[in-house]
């Protein structure tokens, strides 16, 4: 954590997590988001059901294979877009991030409002550099990073949601 305090991580808009180890890129997402407030994450995960360039889903993976390497990220950071940050279970659980569009359909509606998927829980919301851990009143705006877990049978019902598209 030193060398993330000594790199002044805390002033960074966007960090990418690439090395070639994924519990390495992971723990620094986790860092980045969680102790320095980083507004943007990325990380690279090669489990081996994620590796290769092709898009599954709709979703871009960032893997070794990626080519180029700059226009995923450069997707990965757009708003109003869902990004899979991380994948469990093998695949058939991921943690999303989207930032919500001034045009988002949920914007500016609680939480308790919002027919979220069964199989999707919204697990924090990043505003104004603050995680924030969503309640039934929590109101969702424009800009927040909203962080879901959700399977892959919901993910396309999450996005809509989330995105409109």
């Amino acid at each position: 954590m030193n060398s993330l305090k000594e790199a002044g991580l805390e002033r960074c808009d966007v960090l990418v997590a690439a090395t070639g180890d994924d519990e390495d890129n992971l723990v620094v997402s986790l860092l980045a988001k969680q102790e320095f407030a980083v507004p943007r994450v990325i990380a690279r995960v090669n489990h081996p059901r994620t590796t290769g360039s092709s898009t599954r889903a709709g979703h871009r993976h960032l893997s070794e294979h990626a080519a180029p390497h700059h226009r995923a990220v450069g997707e990965a950071v757009s708003v109003g877009r869902l990004v899979r940050l991380f994948q469990l279970e093998g695949g058939a659980v991921a943690l999303v991030e989207v930032t919500l569009a001034d045009d988002a359909p949920v914007a500016q509606q609680a939480v308790r409002d919002i027919d979220i998927p069964r199989d999707a829980t919204i697990v924090a919301i990043v505003r104004d550099d603050h995680v924030i851990m969503p309640r039934g009143d929590t109101m969702l705006l424009p800009g927040d990073e909203v962080l879901a877990l959700v399977t892959t049978e919901a993910e396309d019902q999450l996005r809509t949601m989330l995105t409109g598209a």
